[in-house]
C-alpha cells in the first residue's frame, strides 16, 4: 500500500460543507422532509415484560377523528422474513420485552395519533420475567463469538501459577451500568411506497445497510427500496441497525397506498426500542514484580442479552492487547433476560472493557509504589501481546509522556487526600486508551468530471454529524490533485455506489480507501486532463496488511477530580487527552470528535444510569430529565492533542479512527483522579456522592 502523497488540502480545517445548512436551519433531517399530505404513526408499547397478548382493543381509537388504521398483530400483514426478532413487527402475540410494540395508530397528525394511542387497551396474560444481573447466575452461558467476530473466551501461559507467585496482585470486580444512546435527532422515518417500491427516509448510519435489512424483511430485490438520510442528527451507534420503528413506518404505509407515513419514536420510546449499552461486571485479576512489571492479566466479563436476538459485548477483548503479560486470560459470559436488545455504543466493548481494568491498573500501581503513568509504560509491549503480530505503529508511550507533560503531572503529590481547597478534596487521575483500526469491506466510489478541473464523488457513505461531507471532499480533492472547493460529494443515499455502515471508527478508512481507489482509477484512465462527463470508479481495494500488523490508536487521558468533602458532590473542571490516531484528515473535525468523546466518557463517570426496575421490567428514568447526561456547566476545560504519527500500513491515507477513542478511558481516569482526592476507590459507575459520604 503506498501512502496518499499529495497533501494540497489533507490535514487543513476548510469550513464545513454541510455547517451553513444546518446552522441556518435548512437541512432537512429524515422527519423534516417535505412529502405530500403525510400521515404519522405513534406506537403502543406493552406494558408487561413478558407474556401473550390476548387482547388488543382499538375501537376508541378509531373512533377518534382523524385515524385512519390501526395495526397490530391481529391484522398486521405478515412479513416475508421474520429471521431478525428485533424487526419482526406484529408477527407473534408473545411478548418478550417490556417496550415491545403491540400496536400502532397512523392518523391525520401526530397529536391525533397520539391522542388515539393513548386509547388503545392492551391485555396481556403475564408471566414470570427475569431482568436481573449478576455475575453468580446458574445460567450464564458462553456466546459462540462476541460482537466483531472475535474469540469469546482466550488463554495464554499460566495464569493461576503467576498469581501465586507475584509480590503483588490485585483481584476485584468493577461494574459499568445500563447506558442509553440518545442521540439529539430522535430515530425517526418517512416511509413512501410507489408501484410497489418502498422509499424510506431514514436516521441511520448505513443506507444501504437499512435497504438490505428491509428488502429482506419486506421480501423485495434490493433496489427496489431507495433509502435517503443526508444529514442525521448523531447516533452513537444507536442508527448503525434497523430497528422496529422502521418497519411499522413502511407497513403503515403499505397500507395507505399513495400516503407517506412519518414515525418519530419519543425520547422514551427510545429507552427500549433503539438499543442500549448492556450494563457489565468485569472481574480482574492482575499480577506483577516489585518493578511493576505484569505476570499476569485477567478479566471475566458478564453483559446481558435479549432473549430474542443476542448482543455479545466484547468487554475483555481490549485487555487481550494492551499491555505486556506472559500469562493472560479473558472469558465473556451472557445473560438472557426479558430485556430490549441491546447493541452499539460509542466504542462498543472498548469503552466498558477498559474501565475495569485501567481501573485496576490504578489500584496495583499504588500497592506497589509506581507512578500510575510509569507503570504503564513499563508494561510496553514489544508486539501484540496474544497475536504476536508487530503493531503497524504503537504510540502510546508518546501519548502517555506527551500528556503528562502537558498536565503537569510531574508536579503530583502521590498521596491520596493530601490536596484541599475551601472544602474541596482535590485529585489527579490518568488512564490509557485504545481503539482497533477498523476497515469494512463492501464499498464503491465513482467519479464524474464535471467541469474543467471540477469533479463529482458519489458513494453512499453517512454524515451523522461527524464532519463526513467535509473529510471525504478533502480525501478525494488530494487524491485528484485539486482543490477543496473543486469537489462536490454525494452521500447518504442508495443511489450512490453501495457504502459500509458509519460505525466503529471505520468510515474514512473504508470509504476514504475507496476514493482514493476510484480516483486512482479515474486518473488512470483519462489523465489529468479529463473531458467533462469522463466518469471511473472502484470499489474498495482488498488489503493484506491487516494479516501482517496489529493496527490500533492509542490515547491517554488525563483528569483533575474535585469531591466535596461535606456533600460528596463531584466536579470535573478539566480533562486532558493526546491520541495517537494516525494522519488527521481535518484538525478542527478531529478535535471535536475527541472532545465529544470524552465528554461523554464524562457522563459516563458523573450521570448515565438507567435504571431498571426489577418488579415491572423497564427502565424507569427514560428521558431526559431523570436520565442525566453531561452539560456545558459539567465540562468546563477539556482539551484534546495528538501526536504525530504516520503509519503507511492502515490506508493510502495513513489515517486511523478518531470518533470512539474519546471516549475510552476518560470514566477510569476520572475514577482514579476521585480515588487520588478522597482514598476512595470506586469501582462501580457512576461515581454518584453516596460513593464518598
Amino acid at each position: 500500500m503506498t501512502d496518499l502523497l499529495r497533501t494540497r488540502v489533507l490535514g487543513r480545517s476548510p469550513r464545513r460543507v454541510d455547517g451553513p445548512a444546518k446552522v441556518t436551519g435548512v437541512a432537512r433531517y429524515a422527519g423534516d422532509q417535505h412529502v405530500v399530505d403525510p400521515a404519522y404513526a405513534h406506537l403502543v408499547q406493552a406494558e408487561a415484560a413478558r407474556g401473550v397478548l390476548t387482547d388488543v382493543d382499538v375501537r376508541a381509537a378509531l373512533a377518534v377523528d382523524g385515524v385512519l388504521a390501526v395495526l397490530t398483530p391481529d391484522n398486521a400483514p405478515r412479513l416475508a422474513s421474520t429471521e431478525d426478532a428485533e424487526l419482526a413487527a406484529f408477527q407473534s402475540h408473545d411478548v418478550a420485552f417490556r417496550g415491545q410494540v403491540v400496536a400502532a395508530v397512523i392518523a391525520r397528525t401526530r397529536e391525533i395519533a397520539r391522542e388515539a394511542a393513548a386509547l388503545v387497551r392492551v391485555r396481556i396474560d403475564e408471566q414470570p420475567h427475569d431482568v436481573r444481573l449478576s455475575a453468580d447466575r446458574d445460567d450464564l452461558y458462553a456466546p459462540e463469538k462476541v460482537n466483531t467476530g472475535a474469540e469469546t473466551d482466550t488463554a495464554r501461559g499460566d495464569v493461576a501459577t503467576a498469581l501465586a507467585h507475584s509480590p503483588f496482585t490485585l483481584d476485584q470486580t468493577y461494574t459499568t451500568a445500563w447506558y442509553n444512546n440518545n442521540p439529539m435527532e430522535p430515530h425517526t422515518t418517512t416511509a413512501l411506497w410507489l408501484d410497489g417500491d418502498l422509499a424510506l427516509y431514514e436516521s441511520t448510519q448505513g443506507v444501504h445497510t437499512t435497504r438490505a435489512a428491509m428488502a429482506e424483511v419486506f421480501g423485495l430485490a434490493p433496489e427496489r427500496v431507495h433509502v435517503i438520510a443526508p444529514h442525521v442528527g448523531g447516533g452513537f451507534g444507536s442508527k448503525g441497525t434497523p430497528h422496529v420503528h422502521s418497519v411499522i413506518a413502511a407497513m403503515a404505509a403499505r397500507e395507505l397506498p399513495g400516503t407517506p407515513v412519518k414515525l418519530a419514536l419519543t425520547r422514551p420510546q427510545m429507552f427500549s426500542l433503539a438499543g442500549y449499552r448492556t450494563p457489565t461486571v468485569q472481574r480482574v485479576r492482575l499480577g506483577c514484580d516489585a518493578d511493576g512489571r505484569l505476570a499476569a492479566v485477567a478479566v471475566d466479563a458478564v453483559s446481558q442479552t435479549s432473549r430474542i436476538k443476542e448482543f455479545a459485548e466484547q468487554t475483555a477483548v481490549p485487555s487481550r492487547m494492551m499491555y505486556a503479560a506472559p500469562n493472560r486470560a479473558t472469558t465473556h459470559r451472557l445473560a438472557a433476560l426479558d430485556v430490549p436488545v441491546p447493541s452499539w455504543m460509542r466504542a462498543p466493548g472498548e469503552c466498558p472493557g477498559m474501565f475495569g481494568p485501567e481501573v485496576a491498573v490504578d489500584e496495583l500501581a499504588n500497592a506497589c509504589g509506581v507512578d500510575p503513568v510509569e507503570f504503564r509504560v513499563r508494561n510496553e509491549p514489544d508486539v501484540e501481546p496474544e497475536s504476536g503480530k508487530p503493531f503497524s505503529s504503537r504510540n502510546l508511550v508518546a501519548c502517555l509522556r506527551e500528556g503528562a507533560r502537558r498536565f503537569g503531572w510531574r508536579h503530583r503529590d502521590p498521596t491520596p487526600r493530601a490536596r484541599a481547597e475551601s472544602g474541596w478534596l482535590i485529585g489527579t487521575g490518568v488512564a490509557a486508551s485504545t481503539y482497533p483500526v477498523n476497515r469494512t469491506p463492501g464499498s464503491a466510489a465513482t467519479i464524474r468530471c464535471t467541469g474543467p478541473r471540477r469533479y463529482l464523488v458519489r458513494i453512499g457513505a453517512a454524515d451523522l454529524g461527524t464532519g463526513t461531507w467535509t473529510s471525504l471532499a478533502q480525501i478525494a480533492a488530494d487524491a485528484l490533485g485539486v482543490d477543496f472547493a473543486d469537489v462536490e460529494l454525494r452521500i447518504g443515499d442508495t443511489a450512490s455506489p453501495k457504502a459500509s455502515v458509519a460505525g466503529g471508527s471505520s468510515g474514512i478508512t473504508s470509504w476514504g480507501s475507496t476514493v482514493v481507489a476510484a480516483a486512482e482509477a479515474f486518473r488512470e484512465q483519462f489523465g489529468d486532463d479529463p473531458a467533462e462527463g469522463d466518469e471511473a470508479g472502484a470499489e474498495m481495494p482488498e488489503d493484506d496488511a491487516g494479516d501482517r500488523y496489529a493496527m490500533h490508536a492509542f490515547g491517554a487521558q488525563f483528569a483533575e477530580v474535585r469531591v466535596h468533602v461535606d456533600t460528596g458532590e463531584v466536579r470535573v473542571p478539566r480533562l486532558l487527552g493526546v491520541f495517537a490516531v494516525g494522519r488527521v484528515v481535518n484538525p478542527r473535525l478531529a478535535r471535536s470528535q475527541l472532545v465529544g468523546g470524552m465528554t461523554m466518557g464524562l457522563s459516563m463517570a458523573l450521570h448515565e444510569h438507567s435504571v431498571p426496575d426489577p418488579r415491572f421490567g423497564h427502565v424507569v428514568n427514560h428521558d431526559l430529565a431523570e436520565y442525566h447526561i453531561a452539560t456545558n456547566a459539567d465540562v468546563p476545560r477539556v482539551e484534546a492533542h495528538w501526536v504525530d504519527e504516520h503509519d503507511p500500513h492502515t490506508n493510502p491515507m495513513g489515517t486511523k479512527g478518531v470518533g470512539e477513542i474519546g471516549i475510552v478511558g476518560t470514566a477510569a481516569a476520572i475514577a482514579n483522579a476521585a480515588h487520588h482526592a478522597t482514598g476512595v476507590r470506586v469501582r462501580d459507575l457512576p461515581l454518584t456522592l453516596d460513593h464518598f459520604l
